[in-house]
């Protein structure tokens, strides 16, 4: 008994070849090839095992999608904000740039450009940008395995077991977390490193175990790493550069 038929662009995202989006315009300008055949027609299905390839044009143009690491600062807001908030992508401007790249800023690299991985307004570090479904896939999917890491600083009495229920065994929203890596660095310092990124959630942690953050920042993202980036500035993700 032969599989159900899936939409094509579908497939193309869950097989991280590409968004829905992207996918969608590849097919439309006839740069997907099934088991050889070109496919042109929006809304194409397929059998799911099928082989799945991209015309050279469209990998030349996923070559030239932009990924852009920021240091963000405490106050600015990830996504579109409220009418009081600044978002972060108003730092993305040539004068912010850091670094002696040869690549420098255009509108086009701005377009259709999100953020993969938010981080809120209270908090500061490595926020990502990109024009890459595939990236934003691994980070934001519900089965990413992709590590962020946080130093965070507390204040407060952490309970007796405090420490292992930030490990593993605490809940949000009537639902268990993934098990996570939480320890010490100092006295009031704790590193955590996260596979998921339910919202304020390290917040929320903390105050389950009875402890309050003061200070949060992602330092990693993968093996991104914030680095020498100062607040504020940002850079492009460099060719030889990968999430995992």
């Amino acid at each position: 008994m032969s599989e159900e038929k899936v939409r094509l662009s579908k497939l193309m995202a869950e097989r991280g070849i590409c968004s829905r989006r992207e996918a969608d315009d590849y097919i439309a300008r006839g740069l997907v090839l099934v088991n050889g055949e070109k496919i042109d027609q929006l809304g194409t299905k397929v059998d799911p095992n099928v082989k799945i390839t991209l015309e050279a044009q469209a990998l030349k143009q996923q070559k030239r999608l932009a990924t852009i690491i920021l240091n963000k600062p405490v106050g600015y807001v990830s996504a579109q904000p409220e009418p009081q908030y600044t978002p972060a992508i108003r730092l993305l401007t040539p004068d912010n740039q850091f670094g002696e790249s040869k690549q420098r800023l255009t509108p086009d690299h701005l377009k259709g450009i999100a953020v993969a991985g938010r981080l809120d307004i209270d908090s500061q570090g490595l926020l990502l940008f990109t024009q890459d479904g595939r990236i934003a896939k691994k980070i934001i999917g519900e089965d990413s395995k992709i590590e962020k890491e946080y130093i965070v600083r507390v204040q407060g009495q952490l309970a007796p077991n405090g420490l292992k229920l930030l490990n593993h065994g605490l809940s949000l929203d009537g639902k268990a977390l993934k098990p996570a890596k939480v320890e010490w660095i100092n006295e009031d310092q704790l590193r955590f490193i996260l596979q998921e990124g339910k919202k304020r959630q390290i917040r929320r942690m903390c105050e389950l175990v009875g402890l309050k953050v003061t200070g949060l920042k992602r330092v990693r993202v993968g093996k991104l790493r914030l680095g020498k980036l100062p607040e504020g500035k940002w850079r492009f993700l460099e060719d030889d550069e990968t999430l995992d």
